[in-house]
């Protein structure tokens, strides 16, 4: 399903220290373009929709609905510095048409 990096772990738990989010699922939203492309979306969200699937990962529990499900398999997020002092999370998913694997 969904993975976090480690340092996506940190930033998450730490902005949910932050926000006193403490204890509450990031919800992953994956939402097709009428282009074809895919557009994220996340935040902490208490509701529970019929449907919703709970993940476990890096010891943060995210939330995704159904329609999203299938959009974000095997999707890994990260949290990567883009430019010198600019960081940002980014979203691993091979099922995203722009998507190119990480180089070794």
């Amino acid at each position: 399903m969904i993975k976090l990096s480690a340092n996506a772990a940190r930033q998450i738990q730490y902005s949910a220290e932050q926000t006193s989010m403490q204890g509450i699922p990031l919800r992953i939203a994956v939402k097709k373009q009428a282009d074809g492309s895919l557009h994220y979306a996340m935040g902490f969200d208490e509701q529970r929709l019929p449907g919703d699937e709970f993940v476990n990962t890096e010891e943060i529990s995210l939330v995704i609905s159904v329609q999203s499900k299938a959009l974000a398999q095997q999707m890994i997020i990260d949290y990567v510095e883009l430019e010198p002092g600019k960081y940002e999370f980014i979203f691993l998913n091979p099922n995203d048409p722009d998507y190119v694997p990480p180089s070794t």
